[in-house]
Parts: C-alpha cells; structure tokens; sequence
C-alpha cells in the first residue's frame, strides 16, 4: 500500500485513480482543476481531494498525472502550486498525459534535480481500456523509477513496458497515434466501399477479419461506423493535438508522415461538420454511403 496522489480527473482519470483504491488499496489524495469533480471523485471512492498539486501531492510516494497538454503539464509539476513544490525526495512522478517528448525530458530534468523520479507513461485504449482498467503504457525515464512504479500503474493497466530513457514513453505513444490514425483511414475507405457495392457488411467483416486485414479497430468498430455511430470516447479534438505532436516531432527527427498528414486534413474536415467531439472512427462520416 503506498501513498498516492492523482492530479487530473477527466473521462480518463477518473477510473484509473478509481482503481488505485479499488484493486490497489492505496491511500489516494487527488486534484482537480474544477474542483467539483473531485468532490465527486471522493463521494464515489473516497480518498481525499485537495485545492492544489502541491497539496495533494505532500509526503506521497508517487504522484500521477493525466491532463490535457504540455502546457498543463507544466503548470501541475513546476508551476505555481505545483506537486514538485511539496513532493519529498524519492518520490516518483508519473506523467499519463499524452504530450511531446520535449516536455518529458525538460520535466525528467527538474525532477532529477530535486531528488524526484519521474517517468512519462502514456497510455492506450481510451476511455473503454480506462473504465476496463486494461490500459497499455508506454513509458520512458530510468529503470529505477519505473520498477517501482510499475505495479501501481498495473492497476488500470494490461500491459506495461520501459521504451527507453526520459521521452522514449511519448515517442512510443506518436508511433501508436501514426498508426491508428493510417488504420481508421483505410477501414473507412474499406466499409465505404463495400457499401456502395452492395455486399453485406458484416459477412465481409466477419471474413477478413479471420486474414491479413483483422484489426482491433475493425473487430471493435465496424459495425457503430456503418451506422455512423461514433460515440466511443476518444475525441477528434484530442486526435488532432496528438497528431500535431506528431508531426511536430517527425519535422524534428526527418520522418515523412505523408499519410498521417492526410489524415490530420480529413480530420479537420470532420471537426468542420461538427464532429470534434465524435470518437476518431469517424473519418468515415467525410464517405458517401
């Protein structure tokens, strides 16, 4: 049992700090910026809830995050009120948000030099995996810290691994992102098209779903996409902040991300019909049918 703080409540965080109490039994200070929620949180699994990060991250062994960007990030570690401010020396930090790799290092650095861990551990499987508490989690940052951190995490999480030093977690998660985003390009296009040729969807489905062309994203999603159904979770908006982190990364390091350009314009054209708050299935809302 260790002491816990969590900072960030949002559809993700909330379950996973849910289950730090209710498979972990970890004792669970949180914090949230609309502190509403995190009276709610309170009501809902107890623990304790704080009006900074600073407050609720005191004396804790590991302090967790999930926030929004890099500039919130920043704002719960090193800004004013910040859990950096209050943790004791040896504690961990463990950052869930999706972010740059930039932040992680500059975050590894300040960290280090009060005597904190700190790892960056963004995770997949969105809100589902979330509330299932069947995350995968990439992480980055030194061995140590991460050994120690690991069987916490394994709390929400299915799959847990160490990609590499401080930043390596961010730049596993802009792989998953590049990928996902290639994927749902190509699974609407194919749903699009055997509509419009008139087959039965789900007897296509169910076929190649058994060969090369079986995903999770197909076994998972096929069916809400050829209703138009897009309400799982994992929002246009939030795809278009990761695949701008992305691309902002692949400048840096010379990659080409032709498709993952492509698919961020597609995205773009989705949040102009209004979908920004669909989940990321909904590329094939821009297709006839």
């Amino acid at each position: 049992m260790a002491k816990v703080a969590w900072i960030g409540l949002g559809v993700m965080g909330t379950p996973m700090a849910g289950y730090l109490l209710t498979r972990g039994a970890h004792s669970v200070a949180v914090y949230n910026r609309t502190q509403t929620k995190a009276e709610a949180w309170v009501n809902a699994y107890g623990g304790t809830h704080h009006a900074t990060p600073a407050d609720a991250a005191k004396d804790a062994d590991f302090v967790f995050a999930c926030v929004g960007n890099d500039d919130d990030l920043r704002q719960v570690t090193i800004g004013e009120s910040g859990a950096f401010a209050t943790m004791r020396p040896g504690a961990i930090f463990v950052d869930h948000t999706t972010a740059s790799a930039d932040v992680a290092r500059e975050l590894y650095a300040a960290a280090k030099a009060k005597g904190l861990g700190f790892v960056d551990a963004p995770v997949s499987g969105g809100q589902a995996g979330a509330e299932a508490g069947q995350l995968t989690v990439m992480c980055g940052g030194d061995a140590e810290a991460f050994d120690a951190a690991e069987p916490v995490i394994r709390n929400y999480a299915k799959a847990v691994r160490l990609m590499g030093p401080a930043g390596s977690g961010q730049l596993a998660k802009m792989v998953n992102q590049i990928a996902i985003g290639g994927l749902l390009q190509g699974l609407s296009e194919a749903i699009a098209f055997a509509e419009n040729a008139g087959l039965d969807i789900a007897a296509v489905i169910d076929t190649i779903s058994k060969g090369a062309a079986q995903s999770w994203q197909m076994e998972n999603r096929w069916q809400a996409m050829h209703e138009r159904r897009f309400d799982f979770g994992f929002a246009v908006d939030w795809m278009r902040k990761d695949l701008a982190i992305c691309l902002a990364e692949a400048k840096r390091n010379g990659s080409t991300l032709a498709v993952t350009e492509l698919v961020d314009r597609y995205y773009a054209e989705v949040q102009a019909m209004g979908g920004g708050r669909w989940d990321t299935s909904s590329l094939i809302a821009r297709l006839p049918k």
